[in-house]
């Protein structure tokens, strides 16, 4: 075929919204709604990269209703998948061998709270919106940020399929879409390719806290019906992390048998050879665990990474031709472990400022300003410095946040801030080595094989996702300095350090196509040279029931 790419098809809509998680269905459905009601037209598009909505949303999920509540206050007659209402939380310590049950902060009673598959709820929001007239196109990858000539967005590009490895049109090449709008938000999720770039080119962290991320990786299983307490929340800290590391675990049964469990890291651990995974597993072992698996099988298994700066680092949300939603932008109320429902609300609020440009050219509110006025924003503000007060380790984490939630009651008169995450690690030279159990293949597993159900599919023949900015530093500085820790702190064995014979020496070898899109190389590599970027549209994981 020609090295000649064709021109690409272009498409007008009013608003396009990148990303079909929460925040963007929600903003979909609300901008169809308030046109109905002003018995107006408005074209809204909706674009996903994964193969089908829902294939790439991974979360817990303890769903908080409120926002949904405001969006579908029939949801429950329209058949949303919100099943098993949470019946019980239990919040553990763990040592390495017994596990001493705390009293439940108040930020994480679970009380009408619903135990779901956030996935599954998407896929549901995702009818309701197309039963309002929103196109949604999944499969489809904005892989470019389309800008006018006085440099407003003015919307998206999807990416050309059929690019080779070696960037040049295959045989089944074909041109990517533009996808223009008076309006784009931007939902991309947790550390969005095309939300960094938007970040640096309108400046919008300067003078606000860098945001700060976790790792959070999630298996669901099937176990025994004697194992099962449909609406149990368990969540747990301490083993097997030391107690300057920030992490903990959650357990919540569904319906059908199923128990979701993972376990969540902050990205700003010091040790370079933790291993979040092989933690993960390891916290399985424990004896007060390991019961609910026993007898059970593992079906699904996922990674992600989620937003952790919480109101501190929540960023000037516009820019001329658009806005920031959801985690995209970091709305996760992280002591209440849940940021769906204030996503779906951002995604709503910006909805209803959007729509007040679109059809009455009204600027005089922002989408962060009105947010301001929302619930959302005083939720977050309350819960502001518990996070960053784990820096101190989980005692006087602990400590500090009972004196915040029980004393202080979230009014504390000053606000402690976030330390970006890759410059948190020490050198592996003053680092203490880990060395991890092997897996038993019945309540432990190695890392490709976890892949291996998380569905996970790439064109093989496609320039890679995973771009190093200097390709010379991954030995240089990553492992000379760190032991190449990229090799651990990967949930799916992405990154592999190949030792040569000779003068040649060790060479990074990156594995793209067992990618889970989890982000944690773009957040953690020390020296910021891992470019994540999206592959081919469809390409990824594909979870089901996640």
């Amino acid at each position: 075929m020609s090295e000649e790419r064709a021109a690409r098809e272009r498409m007008e809509y009013d608003v396009v919204v990148v990303g079909a998680g929460p925040s963007g269905l929600a903003a979909a459905i609300r901008l169809k709604q308030l046109a109905a009601a002003a018995e107006r037209e408005i074209a809204v598009c909706v674009i996903d990269k994964g193969s089908e909505v829902g294939a790439h949303i991974l979360s817990g999920a303890v769903f908080e209703p409120r926002a949904l509540n405001e969006l579908i206050p029939d949801w429950r007659e329209r058949g949303a998948p919100l099943k098993t209402p949470a019946s019980e939380d239990r919040f553990l310590l763990l040592t390495r061998s017994r596990a001493v049950r705390l009293p439940t902060p108040p930020q994480m009673h679970n009380h009408g709270n619903y135990i779901i598959s956030l996935g599954n709820l998407c896929r549901w929001l995702a009818i309701e919106a197309e039963a309002l007239g929103v196109e949604i196109y999944s499969g489809f990858a904005a892989a470019e940020v389309l800008y006018d000539d006085a440099g407003r967005v003015r919307g998206v590009a999807t990416g050309d399929m059929g690019i080779g490895r070696d960037g040049r049109p295959t045989d089944r090449y074909q041109p990517g879409v533009e996808l223009v709008a008076r309006e784009t938000l931007f939902a991309e999720g947790c550390r969005g390719s095309l939300t960094k770039t938007l970040v640096e080119r309108f400046a919008l962290r300067d003078g606000i806290d860098p945001q700060t991320y976790a790792i959070g990786i999630k298996e669901l299983w099937e176990v025994a019906p004697s194992r099962h307490q449909p609406g149990l929340v368990i969540h747990t800290v301490g083993w097997p992390l030391d107690a300057a590391t920030y992490g903990g675990s959650f357990l919540y049964h569904l319906e059908d048998r199923q128990v979701s469990v993972g376990f969540v890291i902050g990205l700003d651990y010091r040790n370079p050879y933790l291993n979040p995974f092989e933690e993960f597993q390891r916290f399985k072992t424990h004896p007060a665990i390991r019961p609910f698996f026993e007898g059970g099988r593992r079906i699904s298994y996922g990674a992600r990474a989620l937003n952790e700066g919480g109101f501190q680092s929540i960023p000037r949300l516009d820019f001329p031709g658009g806005a920031l939603v959801g985690c995209a932008a970091g709305f996760v109320n992280v002591p209440k472990i849940k940021g769906s429902h204030t996503a779906m609300k951002s995604g709503m609020v910006a909805a209803e400022t959007i729509f007040r440009r679109v059809t009455g050219n009204d600027y005089r509110i922002s989408v962060r300003s009105a947010l301001e006025e929302s619930w959302v924003w005083d939720e977050l503000r309350r819960v502001r410095n518990i996070r960053p007060s784990f820096r101190w380790g989980l005692w006087a984490g602990l400590a500090y946040s009972a004196l915040d939630t029980y004393v202080l009651r979230g009014a504390a008169p000053w606000t402690l801030h976030n330390h970006a995450d890759h410059t948190r690690l020490l050198p592996a030279a003053r680092a203490r080595k880990i060395t991890y159990p092997r897996p038993d293949g019945q309540i432990t597993f190695d890392r490709l094989s976890s892949v291996f159900i998380s569905n996970t599919n790439h064109e093989e023949d496609q320039p890679p996702h995973l771009k190093l900015r200097d390709p010379a530093k991954a030995i240089t500085v990553n492992y000379r300095l760190y032991d190449s820790p990229e090799q651990r702190y990967c949930p799916a064995g992405v990154y592999e350090i190949v030792q040569r014979e000779g003068p040649a020496g060790p060479y990074l070898q990156i594995n793209a196509q067992n990618c889970v899109h989890c982000k944690t190389c773009d957040i953690k590599d020390p020296e910021q040279n891992i470019d994540w970027v999206v592959p081919e549209g469809g390409g990824g994981p594909n979870y089901p029931n996640m």
